[in-house]
């Protein structure tokens, strides 16, 4: 690779040698675990995936360069409260140029994935289309649309409208495919009345969605929305009057842009008495174990 775009020794021996890596962003712990939360969460994570036969592939901008496969060293860094600045896909130059400590997004995360050569990715809940008269739009959505891959998540974000993100889903061409369930896992909340297409039911299954993609050479991402654990999920009504509140204690505080995202989970957490941040722990770390399965069998299939 480049100067601007490195792999980690791991990473790079485990591709090497044909095993399974699974891809995962620095955003979840530069802004959205409070430290030391987000320090179980790398231990919780990477675990699952060693644990299902694969290697984590934590990616983000670091000392002038994206990095896929950050070192322990490195990846602390990003707990630290303040540290790292947030990158989407479309802030890569300006990360990398000022030398910032960038913590990936989705959209960026992916784009760096599928530069290195990875097809599977983990994280919690994607971004999408946001509520009200003149919605905000994540970026995300447009990176999935573009980028080849597969990508394990528990549904959109509780703060995000759910029909309408899978709607926009559609329209880009980003199939969905749920995880054991017929309906769309919406975060905290086990499932919504939506339904999805498409299902699979073992990591075999999805492995399968990997190879036909990059044997066809389709440019979107496969979404394999996998639900909250059961018994960590939150009652959906509690979790719309939740996210409710929250957001009009942001649009009080003027909460914008990329602030908003991580203010909001901030909130919930607390409206919730620290249940969703427990519950969000929980499906990240059940994402990853799915998510390094679903590599291990990808690559044995190859």
């Amino acid at each position: 690779m480049t100067g601007r775009l490195v792999v980690g020794t791991r990473v790079r021996d485990a591709l090497q040698a044909g095993a399974g890596v699974v891809a995962l962003e620095t955003s979840v712990i530069g802004q959205g675990l409070p430290y030391p939360r987000n320090l179980e969460c790398i231990e919780r994570m990477s675990a699952a995936i060693e644990g299902a036969g694969s290697t984590p592939a934590w990616i983000g901008v670091v000392d002038g360069a994206v990095t896929v496969g950050l070192d322990p060293a490195q990846l602390h860094r990003f707990t630290e409260p303040g540290a790292a600045t947030k990158v989407a896909r479309r802030d890569y130059p300006i990360a990398v140029a000022t030398a910032a400590l960038g913590a990936t997004t989705v959209s960026a995360t992916i784009w760096a994935a599928a530069q290195a050569g990875l097809t599977v990715g983990a994280t919690g809940g994607i971004g999408g289309v946001h509520p009200g008269t003149h919605p905000d739009v994540s970026a995300d959505l447009l990176e999935l649309a573009r980028t080849p891959g597969l990508l394990v998540c528990s549904g959109p974000k509780s703060i995000i409208d759910p029909a309408a993100t899978a709607e926009k889903l559609e329209e880009l061409g980003v199939a969905l495919v749920g995880y054991g369930v017929d309906r769309l896992p919406f975060f905290l909340a086990r499932e919504t009345e939506i339904e999805v297409e498409h299902r699979v039911d073992a990591p075999a299954q999805a492995a399968a969605l990997v190879g036909a993609s990059t044997g066809l050479g389709t440019p979107s991402t496969v979404l394999v929305c996998n639900p909250v654990p059961a018994g960590h999920e939150i009652d959906p009504l509690e979790v719309a009057d939740a996210t409710a509140e929250a957001a009009r204690r942001a649009d009080a505080a003027g909460v914008r842009g990329k602030a908003r995202t991580p203010w909001l989970l901030s909130a919930l957490a607390e409206l919730t008495d620290g249940r969703s941040l427990e519950a969000n722990l929980a499906l990240l770390e059940d994402n990853a174990r799915v998510a390094g399965e679903i590599a291990t069998s990808a690559a044995a299939a190859t």
